[in-house]
């Protein structure tokens, strides 16, 4: 057996980014920045309004009240062609240009209106440069704002908009290829038998691979024989990743690795010390890199936090992320770890010093799925740790929003 440090090592060691391709600004949401990317004109491209009011000169309104004589208008988009020159104003609103000659706003608010076109200024202080925003406050020609390897939220959207970019280069989304192994399995919903059990690992690994960027390619499921098997994995050519669940371990039906070996595919290691999951396969179909999970539900989704969520991150080239596990303090007692990595599922909750306290459940069969759905986060125990009393401080890896990896 391998470590799970050196397990993932050797399979984003084995991965290349996917391509970049080209798309609209408004298909950018969510995608990876294939490039950095610099702004193509100055935000605010001139010196504008922040407020409703006028535009003058803050050597006029030193003195209070002063009286103005209103020469002009300008609306947001129109700028006032003329100059402000000595005792006038402007009418000015949010986001318009400042007219040549003015140097500040006066706020509506402080104004009055006077006989004769005029206003007067009743109260409030106009120095030089009060509620005038300078051209390239936000942003000017050329500085890169958007960086390679981000995932573009909302907000980035909103600023390439600004920016003067109407499309971007972003990663190619991995086709991630899902091949469900096993006799005992049916799809929801289908006629089952007495010894069968629904599938639910492929459901939920296409969810999983969804939300991290990739597109599921679902291979259906293969019986246990070896004519079958060969069949249906024929369809994961031409994919970026070829994801097996089930069928990785050492029994008479567990084909993946016998079967899937005529066929042309290379194995790197195939056991991990870590619980759950230890029988996790990782080769290459050809050309395409595989990641064989085991069966087990739980097996399968702790697997695919520990290795398919890198791996994802590792074709979309993604920012480097840090160790995202986080401190905690343990809600039960624990006994003794053998040789494993082990990742306990767990609920979470604050405690009364501001912390957070994870507490395993009693029961941590690698089958059961509600268990699973319901866990806060996981507890991680290095191989071999001690006995570990409640109230230890321990590491835990959440999972967000009910979501592995999000």
């Amino acid at each position: 057996m391998i470590s799970v440090a050196e397990a993932r090592e050797r399979i984003l060691a084995a991965l290349e980014p996917m391509p970049a391709e080209q798309v609209g600004l408004g298909s950018a949401l969510g995608r990876v920045l294939a490039e950095d990317v610099a702004a193509r004109r100055t935000q605010p491209p001139l010196a504008v309004s922040a407020m409703d009011g006028y535009a003058v000169r803050a050597d006029d309104v030193g003195t209070l009240p002063a009286r103005l004589e209103v020469v002009g208008y300008a609306p947001a988009g129109r700028a006032f062609e003329g100059a402000v020159g000595t005792g006038e104003a402007v009418r000015i609103f949010t986001g318009a240009p400042v007219p040549d000659g003015a140097d500040t706003i006066v706020i509506q608010e402080n104004t009055r209106k006077a006989d004769g076109g005029c206003i007067e200024v009743v109260d409030g202080q106009a120095p030089r440069g009060r509620y005038v925003r300078p051209a390239g406050l936000d942003f000017s020609e050329g500085d890169v704002l958007l960086k390679a390897g981000r995932v573009l939220t909302a907000r980035d959207v909103g600023l390439a908009a600004g920016m003067n970019l109407p499309w971007l280069k972003v990663r190619r989304k991995p086709r991630v290829a899902i091949l469900a192994t096993g006799d005992e399995i049916v799809m929801p919903g289908e006629p089952i038998g007495r010894d069968q059990i629904v599938s639910s690992n492929a459901l939920a690994l296409a969810g999983f691979v969804t939300v991290l960027g990739g597109v599921p390619v679902d291979l259906g499921i293969a019986p246990d024989s070896a004519e079958s098997l060969r069949t249906m994995a024929e369809g994961a050519r031409g994919n970026d990743l070829v994801l097996t669940t089930g069928g990785a371990s050492v029994g008479d039906h567990d084909l993946v690795r016998s079967v899937l070996g005529e066929a042309g595919l290379r194995v790197d290691f195939w056991r991990i010390a870590m619980r759950p999951g230890k029988p996790l396969i990782f080769g290459r179909l050809d050309n395409i890199p595989l990641l064989g999970l085991p069966g087990n539900p739980v097996s399968s989704m702790v697997c695919a936090m520990i290795f398919l969520r890198p791996a994802l991150r590792a074709l979309l080239a993604v920012e480097p992320v840090p160790d995202d596990s986080e401190p905690a303090r343990l809600g039960a007692d624990l006994g003794t770890n053998d040789e494993r990595e082990d990742y306990l599922r767990a609920s979470l909750a604050a405690d009364e010093q501001g912390g957070l306290t994870a507490t395993p459940f009693d029961i941590q069969d690698s089958s059961m799925f509600a268990n699973m759905a319901r866990a806060d986060c996981l507890i991680v125990r290095e191989p071999f740790a001690p006995a570990a009393p409640k109230g230890a401080p321990i590491r835990i890896l959440r999972l967000h929003g009910g979501v592995l990896g999000v």
